[in-house]
């Protein structure tokens, strides 16, 4: 299937920037600073595999994926509430 424009390319564990800004597109300003830190993993690896066009496994997703995510996540929310 050919892709459409850039919104429908696949995204990897490695994307972090680009799942940072489908979280913050999905749960907007319910999660601000401190709750993000305090999401747990389990639960943030759910919500990145629910993520429209993610196409990497749940076996290769490492601490190091989700701590990127959330340190983005958290630039994303800052820059959407100054």
């Amino acid at each position: 299937m050919p892709v459409n424009n850039l919104e429908d390319l696949p995204i990897y564990w490695k994307d972090h920037e680009d799942i940072a800004m489908k979280l913050y597109e999905r749960f907007g300003d319910d999660f601000d600073e401190k709750k993000i830190y305090r999401i747990r993993f389990t639960e943030l690896m759910e919500w990145v595999m629910e993520v429209p066009y993610f196409s990497s496994k749940k076996e290769e997703c490492t601490e190091a994926h989700l701590e990127q995510i959330q340190a983005k996540w958290v630039y994303e929310w800052r820059d959407n509430n100054k």
